[in-house]
């Protein structure tokens, strides 16, 4: 059965190109890139070269007055790093405990979150969610305190596609002497990304949501802070020292290959893209009734777009679609049968929001894709909601009586 794939915020497919890139690094330059000899000087340069174009694509330089890049597995490990690594280390200024977070933010945030905070005996309060999408940030200087550690958002949400105002926010946690943390594995090569100018301290990424493979990312931060953070695990000195191991150098490889084809075409991909995913929405409403956008109707990323079906519970749509990829929510969160937090936090009933369902496009999205997908999603809720209405009338008629 061919598969129209529309679950690209979940994972990509692996860019020809990059695969290309990739190869010889298996193939050749397999030294190990922390040897002192010419063949893994030769990788060290593939590596630092990487961390340059990774850096380029989400406007963190890496000088001497810049950031530092740390690739890792990706960015839920990276997440992990810096919010662990800043509660642990020596990054925070004493007294301060507080994490403010997104109600929105990634599960791994939210969980490293509570952990730093559970451990340091400090307080986690959460930025409420508007009933678009995005944060009500008019919220944000009401709960930022005297003991206020770190400010967490992220740039776009991998749900909804509701894009932060991260500059605003920065600007806010820098006042009430907080650091910023920001996730900006979605928003990277989709959206223009410029940590240093924003504001950022710490940020995380990951390869295999834009085109790049699978098992590695990066943390980005900010070169003061770096020394003042604790690994999470100990070993060799790799990536200055927080994270030990030896390099996934052909990930690391791919990474800065696709961070740098997006950068390139970027803007080229958004206009294509967007245009797909406003005609699967046009589609979808033009032959249902009952169907509602969650999250903004601006201010969205190109490729993302969050419907529910009234009548039309997402797991059983799933079941009558098996040619189309799409997801209730994060993949992450798959398998639970609870509804996304991140519906729930914009104020969704519970069966309201097991009713949504996300489409996200991506480079290998054609038109032809978006039209079949939305004639075979619409069948699909269209049959749903026939047996849903079946079962209804059925559970209504009376049991017949004694010895009829």
């Amino acid at each position: 059965m061919t598969t129209i794939y529309l679950d690209h915020n979940s994972t990509t497919p692996l860019d020809p190109r990059v695969v290309e890139a990739m190869l010889p690094v298996f193939r050749d330059h397999y030294a190990n890139p922390s040897s002192p000899h010419l063949a893994g000087r030769v990788v060290a340069d593939l590596v630092d070269r990487a961390r340059q174009e990774v850096g380029a694509l989400v406007g963190a330089p890496t000088g001497a007055q810049g950031y530092e890049v740390v690739f890792t597995s990706g960015a839920t490990e990276s997440a992990n790093l810096a919010l662990r690594g800043v509660f642990t280390g020596t990054a925070l200024t004493p007294g301060r405990s507080q994490v403010v977070v997104g109600a929105t933010e990634h599960r791994a945030v939210l969980e490293a979150a509570r952990v730093a905070v559970a451990r340091s005996r400090g307080v986690l309060v959460q930025i409420p969610a508007r009933r678009d999408g995005h944060l009500d940030l008019n919220r944000l200087p009401r709960l930022l305190a005297a003991d206020t550690a770190l400010v967490a958002v992220m740039a776009a949400n991998n749900e909804t596609g509701a894009v932060t105002d991260v500059r605003r926010v920065s600007r806010l946690a820098h006042e009430a002497g907080a650091l910023v943390f920001c996730d900006v594995t979605q928003a990277a090569g989709k959206l223009d990304v410029a940590l240093s100018e924003w504001g950022v301290d710490l940020a995380v990424a990951s390869a295999h949501k834009l085109g790049g493979p699978k098992g590695v990312g990066a943390l980005l931060v900010r070169r003061e802070l770096l020394p003042r953070l604790v690994p999470l695990a100990v070993g060799g000195g790799q990536e200055r020292g927080l994270r030990p191991g030896t390099l996934n150098t052909p990930g690391i490889v791919g990474f800065g290959c696709m961070a740098a084809l997006a950068a390139a075409e970027r803007d080229a991909w958004t206009r294509r893209v967007g245009r797909l995913t406003r005609l699967l929405h046009h589609l979808l409403t033009d032959r249902l009734e009952g169907v509602y956008l969650n999250g903004p109707v601006r201010g969205r990323l190109p490729n993302t777009l969050n419907l529910r079906f009234a009548g039309a519970p997402a797991d059983a749509l799933l079941t009558c679609v098996p040619e189309v990829a799409m997801s209730p929510g994060a993949a992450c969160g798959s398998g639970s049968g609870e509804p996304s937090h991140v519906l729930t936090a914009m104020g969704l009933d519970r069966p309201t929001a097991l009713e949504s369902m996300r489409f996200s496009l991506g480079s290998t999205t054609s038109e032809a894709d978006v039209r079949t997908a939305a004639a075979l999603v619409a069948e699909g809720v269209e049959h749903v909601r026939g047996l849903r209405a079946s079962l209804a009338r059925w559970s209504r008629v009376p049991a017949s009586p004694p010895g009829l």
